[in-house]
């Protein structure tokens, strides 16, 4: 049924699988304006200086489909795609050589085989090596990350791809829970790092200078806002773990006050004392 559908599929006694040839590729795809627009703009624009894995492919995948464009289409998805700028956070040079790593960890995670890695962590402060059983690859704030069971620690970590110093595909197989979710490994953690312990009931409170922007974006799935008579907003959210979040709230410097709790409104203090004594008596 596969050859009807002219995917060229091939034999392999050895293995007794089967594959489709290397010269197979997708079959043209009728798109509309809007469609070529937004698959072309999107691509190119992320893509463009080929920095990340991934958005590389996407690019080159784009260049690809614009040239199979009739030349009528082609002219005008060249102006519309003038029209629009994304600007992507560049990366420094030594974030660019993560594609190897990158794709041997998709290997590994399509072919369920364990990897070992020397990675410069920064929670030891120092190079370790451990056995990686990966789970998920995840793209978030600028870096690619990856989720797995790692044998020095016994449990889930996260990994930063571009700290990755070396990769070793093992032929160690394994299995990924059925229970994995990378929304229940997270829960409520402001960011990437869910704390331990019970989770925290915080409230900020913004001034009116900042209060629109940070109403304006959604920031954690059990946020609440509200506007207060003055002008300024009450932030509330419910997280696990508050470093993550004292980070944000220094941020916005002098105008954000944390209401509660306690612990965090003493640990956003503390940071603003540290920043004080740095800056000594320029202050």
């Amino acid at each position: 049924m596969l050859r009807d559908c002219n995917l060229p599929l091939e034999y392999d006694a050895k293995t007794d699988r089967y594959y489709a040839a290397e010269s197979w590729r997708l079959p043209p795809t009728k798109l509309t304006d809007d469609e070529a627009f937004a698959l072309i703009g999107l691509a190119t624009e992320f893509g463009r200086n080929k920095e990340l894995p991934f958005y590389d492919a996407a690019y080159n995948g784009a260049v690809k489909l614009e040239r199979t464009l009739p030349k009528s289409l082609r002219g005008g998805l060249r102006r519309n795609t003038q029209t629009i700028k994304i600007k992507p956070v560049r990366l420094s040079a030594e974030r660019t050589g993560t594609a190897s790593a990158y794709r041997q960890l998709i290997d590994a995670i399509s072919h369920r085989r364990t990897v070992k890695i020397a990675y410069d962590s920064l929670t030891e402060w120092a190079a370790i090596e451990t056995k990686l059983r990966p789970y998920r690859l995840l793209f978030t704030k600028h870096c690619w990350y990856v989720l797995g069971l790692s044998s020095m620690h016994g449990e889930v970590r996260t990994f930063n791809v571009v700290r990755i110093q070396s990769i070793e595909m093992l032929n160690e197989k394994y299995s990924i829970p059925r229970n994995f979710d990378l929304g229940r490994h997270f829960g409520k953690a402001w960011y990437m790092i869910p704390g331990k312990g019970p989770d925290s009931q915080v409230v900020v409170r913004f001034k009116h200078l900042v209060a629109k922007n940070v109403a304006e974006v959604q920031w954690h799935d059990y946020q609440r806002t509200e506007f207060l008579s003055d002008g300024s907003l009450e932030y509330r959210v419910t997280v696990s773990g508050l470093d993550e979040i004292s980070w944000w709230i220094l941020g916005y410097g002098d105008q954000a006050e944390v209401v509660k709790p306690a612990r965090l409104r003493r640990l956003v203090c503390q940071r603003a004392k540290n920043m004080v004594a740095i800056y000594g008596e320029d202050c």
